[in-house]
């Protein structure tokens, strides 16, 4: 699959951000969801897919997998499950940017009777695979990747797997979800422990399709096992994806951080372990008020913000497992800030899609943001003169979204070249910004703008 065509975004300086937006479908959600459907016996409606390109890899991936999954549109599908009976690919499976793809699948392919192989894009092929690769082996697999970090194209011989007992070196919601997938076709139990908490989507999903997991938390409630049995079927179950809550968190950081603002997000995943963008925005001054819907399954609800002057924080420890995807805004939201914000213990972001550290530390400063980079995150130092630059995506979905956000508070115009990748995650991102901004010399985000 080939990437999106490359662009660029150009944004001013905006007066206002106000109204009302509903996000697309949660990217972590869409990919599993599919995912169990597929494995599941009998037929499951999936509304509010995120139709951007990296859960489009896990849905071809699937039907190249002997899958039936009906397109009914852009944003419902209709999965024929095929109880875990997978076929073998004719050809690799095309895993383009996404890292949730590729190692989620290879969870599920360690155990199939048949070889397969994943493959994705020059981001995805630079990015460490070793951390699947070893536990899968301890389980039986028969899988590598290309040398000591074992990058992709992953090769996997499928075969027998028998469970195992594994602790999380780092608090990773793919590594848990993979050896979770792969423990469903072993032999045996396999049990994964995590000292701290993350995204939990998967348990969540194993329960709505029918296989819950057993789950023992520690004693200090901060970490917990999750255990599943080899041979436990997965049943069809509709499923309703909400908002996914890392694309809302662009524009939540940056009506917090614009005295004035007033925006409502609704129907948007409210899961407690991916919103701790909120805890620190709170922390930061912001005025945010939730209200919860709907908790079957996945918690949704509605948000409401109201923008006020943010003062610097730091972010550390056992809270950055819940903000690793909202780094880039949020140092963003510090540069706008008053006074320091310091963000460690993220070596993380140094292997995301791409070094995010450098790359936000270096569009940073072009803006006029001074930072002090760490090996495990950076200092920002906030309350700077924000002049409009011409940044780099370097690829990044995340980084380019951000940068557009900071554009938004500084004068004059901004450019983001490369950010095709955007849809990746959000391909309304350039739409929902009209529907909330009004800029300094236009009104509406007539300003807004790609080529």
């Amino acid at each position: 699959m080939s990437r999106a065509p490359s662009s660029t975004l150009t944004v001013r300086q905006v007066r206002h951000l106000g109204g009302e937006i509903t996000v697309p479908g949660d990217k972590s959600l869409s990919h599993r969801a599919v995912l169990f459907a597929a494995l599941a016996d009998g037929t499951t409606e999936i509304t509010g897919f995120l139709p951007g390109e990296d859960c489009i890899c896990t849905m071809r991936a699937l039907q190249a997998m002997g899958c039936v999954i009906e397109v009914e549109s852009k944003t419902k599908l209709v999965v024929h499950g095929i109880n875990g009976k997978l076929l073998a690919p004719l050809e690799p499976l095309d895993c383009g940017n996404s890292g949730t793809a590729m190692r989620l699948l290879a969870g599920i392919l360690a155990a199939q009777p048949f070889k397969s192989r994943l493959i994705g894009d020059a981001s995805l092929s630079g990015r460490p695979m070793k951390r699947i690769v070893d536990p899968l082996i301890q389980m039986g697999a028969k899988i590598h990747g290309q040398g000591d970090k074992h990058t992709a194209p992953l090769e996997i011989e499928g075969g027998a797997l028998k469970g195992i007992e594994y602790t999380l070196p780092v608090a990773s919601a793919q590594l848990k979800s993979c050896l979770l997938l792969a423990g469903l076709f072993a032999q045996g139990t396999t049990s994964i422990t995590e000292k701290i908490p993350s995204r939990d989507h998967t348990e969540r999903l194993l329960a709505h399709f029918h296989a819950p997991p057993v789950i023992n938390l520690d004693p200090d409630g901060k970490g917990k096992t999750v255990r599943v049995r080899g041979g436990s079927r997965l049943h069809a179950n509709d499923f309703n994806v909400p908002g996914d809550f890392s694309s809302a968190a662009f524009w939540i950081a940056a009506a917090a951080a614009l005295p004035g603002a007033d925006l409502t997000i609704t129907h948007l995943g409210m899961n407690g372990t991916r919103t701790g963008l909120l805890s620190v925005l709170l922390r930061m001054g912001a005025q945010i008020y939730e209200s919860i819907s709907d908790s079957a399954c996945e918690p949704a609800g509605t948000l409401r913000v109201h923008g006020r002057h943010l003062r610097g924080t730091k972010i550390n420890g056992a809270e950055i497992a819940n903000v690793i995807d909202e780094l880039p805004i949020i140092a963003v939201v510090a540069a706008i800030a008053e006074g320091d914000t310091e963000i460690r213990d993220a070596q993380e972001l140094r292997v995301k899609e791409t070094d995010r550290i450098a790359a936000m530390a270096g569009n940073l400063r072009q803006f006029g943001v001074t930072v002090t980079e760490h090996d495990d995150g950076m200092t920002i130092h906030g309350g700077a003169r924000l002049t409009g630059a011409k940044v780099k995506s370097f690829g990044d979905h995340r980084i380019a979204m951000a940068c557009a956000v900071l554009g938004l508070f500084s004068k004059g115009e901004t450019t983001i070249e490369d950010t095709g990748c955007i849809a990746t995650s959000y391909p309304t991102f350039q739409e929902d910004l009209h529907k909330i901004a009004y800029f300094k010399d236009s009104g509406l985000a007539s300003l807004l703008g790609s080529r």
